[in-house]
């Protein structure tokens, strides 16, 4: 993927070159992508002309373009959010007890938070949003004193298990 897709396309992360990540086959993942781009694609264009992205627009009589834009993802991801995400204790639908509605950037920012608090690594959570450790220090780095106490008690704790 270029990487002029990414919200942060000039950090030193990329250094100008493209990004590339190999998917594990989890879950059948290439069949899925297979059976998508074959079959399941054709259905979602409806005749409409191939905007050449992976993520296209349903079309519908009111669409125009296929291809989805930075408004246009957004609303539909938190749609989906909306409807399968949130956990809804009254119809007992959705799938995350105390979610709320969010925009895909949230995504980012709990990815980042999530591996600084498990692994205290700045870098490590640089490489899981593809930036760098500056950039994570300075917009991630919010720890709480007792967080920071908590990890270093946790290595200190190791020694005894060893023992």
């Amino acid at each position: 993927m270029p990487s002029v897709a990414f919200k942060n396309a000039h950090s030193s992360f990329f250094a100008g070159q493209p990004f590339r990540l190999l998917l594990p086959d989890l879950g059948g993942l290439y069949d899925h992508i297979d059976a998508y781009i074959e079959r399941d694609r054709a259905i979602l264009l409806s005749g409409a002309a191939d905007p050449g992205t992976f993520f296209v627009k349903s079309m519908k009589s009111n669409s125009r373009d296929a291809a989805y834009d930075q408004n246009t993802f957004y609303e539909a991801w938190r749609l989906v959010i909306q409807r399968y995400g949130v956990f809804n204790p009254y119809t007992g639908r959705g799938a995350i007890k105390g979610l709320l509605p969010h925009g895909p950037h949230n995504v980012r920012d709990v990815l980042a938070t999530h591996i600084l608090k498990q692994t205290g690594s700045y870098e490590q959570a640089s490489y899981a949003i593809q930036d760098t450790p500056e950039m994570v220090a300075k917009h991630y780095g919010r720890f709480l004193p007792q967080d920071k106490a908590a990890m270093a008690a946790q290595i200190l704790n190791r020694v005894w298990e060893a023992a």
